[in-house]
């Protein structure tokens, strides 16, 4: 259990301590700042402990986001400080200083949070009271102040990203912030409600299987519950501080599965229906599409987000456009996020045919997708920013090169040219290849991309578009295996690969978020084992050159089973037990 120590004398009439237990804390008390350091001492290691002023006036929800949120080491609203193992050091120092300036004097909390030689975290409370009033008058209407505003109302309201689309808030939020507390006042966690969105997605994708009109139209219906789960695993870990490293994994995973589930219920519905419709080209288009706009998202964010003097006059564009509330929710519309994108998904499934489904997402995620690009591309080109060595080894590690990469960087004395450029000539020769007809060529492509793809990171990835980098690598991956399941023309070819990008994407993702969780990368013996990016395309190349149709389809079931089986043990495996700090995503609502 965590401990709460508060400090100085009681005051009449205060709430304090009963509200600490409400929040899970022990209370002890302490009458002087040398009891409190003998208290603070005392206290194991591995608990949480805070320090609160008796004199503390203010809502329980201001004590809750100062006091209970896993994510930060320190963290102090105005009378109350909290830390948590890892910023135990830092609190006891502080302590022993006070008292050994102070004596057997009242401890001042305030002023021990200005003593602590670390970062400390100081949550946005908005209209939340939290004060130490000096006297009886300010306690009293510190005191009107609390019974003028309604904490729980707050509460509800914060569960609510500040930051979202236009359907999920003001279709879905309205609503689904009730059913969070719901969730929390029965003891539910957000893990749970994230469990139950996947498996909702996954009977969805079930019905739209069936091939059937009710099918479809219960599939519809079924994603659009499903999403709103989605958003309910969220607020409830707002509404309730409940954020973990294994959640924010789980909610990222999962959207992404769900989503790709999705896509291959649709398509098994086209073929079993009445026109016997095969769109498996669409659904994988589909998702390497939305996978390739991912890694874009991911890869920019990555570069800019700790780069020094970051401004461009893009930026204060759309910084002022921002200033006009309707450009702001026509801009976080046609961007497609999750919310209108699964609206859309489950309208046209309800209504039209998987092919018309496929067709018109295909269209609005590519007008989509181009947008943020150039709109990025434009930042990236007009702004006077520093990458750091951290951004740079992001970018490599999103690359996912493997040992023949590895080789061929470690080779060169001198790059040829800039990493975007080389990586941008590699994916046009392999392109061209695809395309030529001879049976050979995807492999000679193949080679000369992963050459490119070792002179690509020969040096660090610090300019201006060297960002881009990494999805190149997704489209010439992703869209070599289309390309040549496709012309294999054999039945099971294109479900195959269908598969086999499933289980890289999955990687691809599980990179990005332990890069998020500041975990590092994946280790260094799965993408050996995996082949890496520049291995699995060339790979793919040569089966399909050596193999017949019919071959070619069983090997690449086989390379999907492979590559899912050893992705999905390494990385349950590290999500499960990972010391990473807790995060939650806030990220953009892609």
């Amino acid at each position: 259990m965590s401990i709460a120590i508060v400090t100085g004398p009681p005051v009449p009439g205060s709430s304090l301590e009963s509200d600490l237990r409400a929040l899970g804390f022990e209370v002890r008390t302490a009458s002087d700042t040398a009891e409190a350091e003998a208290l603070l001492t005392a206290v194991p290691a591995d608990r949480r402990v805070a320090v609160v002023d008796a004199r503390f006036v203010g809502h329980v929800h201001a004590l809750r986001l100062g006091l209970t949120d896993p994510r930060f080491p320190l963290a102090a609203i105005p009378g109350a400080v909290t830390a948590q193992p890892a910023g135990r050091a830092a609190l006891n120092q502080a302590l022993a200083r006070e008292a050994s300036a102070g004596g057997s004097t009242d401890l001042a909390v305030d002023n021990l949070v200005t003593a602590l030689d670390a970062d400390v975290h100081r949550p946005e409370l908005g209209s939340l009271v939290a004060t130490v009033p000096a006297d009886p008058q300010a306690r009293n209407e510190a005191r009107q102040a609390v019974a003028a505003v309604d904490d729980e109302a707050v509460r509800l309201k914060s569960a609510v990203k500040s930051r979202d689309g236009f359907f999920t808030t003001f279709c879905i939020s309205p609503y689904s912030r009730y059913l969070a507390r719901w969730c929390a006042r029965r003891g539910l966690t957000p893990n749970q409600v994230t469990t139950a969105s996947l498996l909702t997605a996954l009977i969805a994708a079930s019905c739209a299987a069936t091939g059937t009109r009710i099918g479809f139209v219960a599939a519809g219906a079924l994603l659009i519950c499903s999403f709103v789960l989605d958003c309910t695993d969220g607020q409830l870990a707002r509404y309730s501080l409940q954020y973990s490293t294994l959640g924010a994994w789980l909610d990222a995973t999962f959207d992404r599965a769900k989503e790709y589930a999705y896509y291959a219920g649709l398509a098994l519905g086209a073929a079993r229906g009445g026109g016997h419709d095969d769109v498996w080209a669409l659904a994988l288009g589909a998702m390497i599409l939305q996978t390739c706009r991912h890694v874009v998202d991911f890869s920019f964010n990555e570069a800019n987000h700790d780069a020094t003097a970051n401004t461009s006059p893009t930026a204060a564009l759309s910084g002022r456009l921002d200033s006009v509330g309707w450009t702001v929710w026509v801009r976080r519309m046609i961007v497609l996020p999750i919310g209108e994108r699964w609206a859309l998904i489950a309208v046209l499934t309800a209504a039209t045919t998987p092919r018309i489904t496929f067709t018109v997402l295909l269209i609005g995620c590519a007008f989509a997708a181009t947008y943020t690009t150039a709109g990025r591309v434009l930042r990236s080109l007009t702004r006077k920013a520093k990458r750091t060595e951290r951004a740079a080894k992001a970018l490599a590690d999103l690359a996912d090169n493997g040992p023949l990469a590895g080789v061929v960087s470690r080779a060169l004395r001198a790059p040829l040219g800039s990493p975007f450029l080389v990586s941008l000539a590699g994916v046009a020769v392999l392109t061209v290849s695809l395309f030529s007809g001879a049976t050979w060529a995807p492999v000679a492509g193949a080679v000369v991309y992963a050459l490119a793809a070792g002179q690509a990171l020969a040096r660090p990835l610090k300019g201006a578009l060297d960002w881009l980098v990494p999805p190149l690598f997704r489209v010439a991956e992703y869209g070599t295996v289309l390309v040549l399941a496709s012309k294999a023309g054999v039945n099971g070819a294109l479900p195959a690969a269908f598969g086999l990008v499933a289980a890289v994407a999955y990687h691809h993702y599980d990179t990005v978020y332990r890069i998020r969780g500041d975990a590092g990368a994946p280790p260094a013996w799965l993408v050996r084992a995996i082949g890496g990016q520049e291995g699995r395309t060339l790979l793919v190349t040569v089966l399909a050159a050596l193999l017949t149709a019919a071959q070619f389809k069983v090997a690449l079931t086989v390379l999907a089973v492979v590559v899912a089986g050893l992705v999905l043990v390494e990385s349950i495996r590290f999500w499960v037990s990972a010391g990473a700090p807790a995060v939650h995503d806030e990220g953009e609502p892609a």
